[in-house]
């Protein structure tokens, strides 16, 4: 099969012009077919902030309410997005910003209300492989921002780091898949102050027990479960590493309890 390099970019990287164009010119390197999303929550919550909408947060996912579906859109499929497309054929790749409603590319349903009510919070049901693969046999690059829909006529804002999962989960019977989640850390680390203290690899039994002493929590949570649910779907390699080792592929590898993936 084909390869399908699947990178997601999110945290300080999308606000900061220096590091987002870095990363843009790794990005514009890789071999093969590729596909960008990211994120821009931080961009989203400054947004708020300045309109006198109130942030909330639970283990690191957002509390999407009606007028907070309105900012993240604006930051999500706008700004962020389409900075980033320009950029892309600035650098000679000829890429397409997508929400999940564009194309029907993603579809999911609004999360149910369980202890949490997370509002206008969507869980994937769906990817559209045949569109996306359409898209990637004619070389255009999709940028996916963090948004996808209910087929309903809503959007619903959806966690960056699933739309990565999910998509490489789905593509994975069509290509042969590496996900990598970049960001502004080396890796997964034993101490967030220590640059150096990078997880070469991690397993299930390694993540429950950072996430119960308290060395993995807040973002990297659903993090880590969405590249589990990924390897555990047939994706081959899931990588977390800092954006600008994104060719060299340092950081932390996600394996199975029994096989690491190279």
């Amino acid at each position: 099969m084909e390869e399908l390099s699947i990178i997601k970019v999110g945290g300080k990287i999308v606000e900061e012009d220096d590091s987002l164009n870095s990363l843009l010119a790794d990005f514009s390197m890789i071999k093969g077919h590729k596909i960008l999303v990211h994120g821009g929550g931080r961009l989203a919550t400054k947004l708020s902030e300045q309109l006198g909408i109130e942030s909330r947060m639970v283990d690191g996912r957002r509390i999407t309410d009606a007028e907070t579906l309105k900012v993240v859109t604006m930051v999500y499929a706008g700004w962020v997005n389409k900075t980033i497309v320009a950029r892309l054929q600035a650098l000679h790749v000829n890429a397409i910003g997508l929400t999940g409603a564009d194309m029907n590319v993603i579809r999911s349903v609004k999360r149910p209300v369980e202890t949490i009510d997370y509002g206008f919070a969507g869980d994937v049901k769906e990817v559209n492989v045949p569109a996306l693969s359409a898209i990637l046999k004619q070389h255009i690059v999709p940028v996916l921002s963090p948004l996808t829909h209910d087929g309903e006529g809503r959007l619903l804002n959806t966690n960056a780091d699933t739309i990565a999962s999910e998509t490489a989960k789905a593509l994975s019977a069509a290509f042969d898949v590496t996900l990598v989640y970049c960001f502004e850390k080396s890796g997964v680390l034993l101490d967030e102050q220590d640059e150096a203290s990078v997880i070469p690899h991690i397993d299930r039994t390694m993540f429950q027990k950072y996430k119960a002493e308290g060395v993995i929590r807040g973002g990297m949570i659903p993090k880590l479960e969405n590249a589990f649910r990924a390897i555990d779907a047939g994706v081959k390699k899931v990588l977390i590493t800092r954006a600008s080792e994104i060719n060299s592929r340092n950081g932390t590898l996600i394996r199975q309890d029994t096989n690491l993936l190279r």
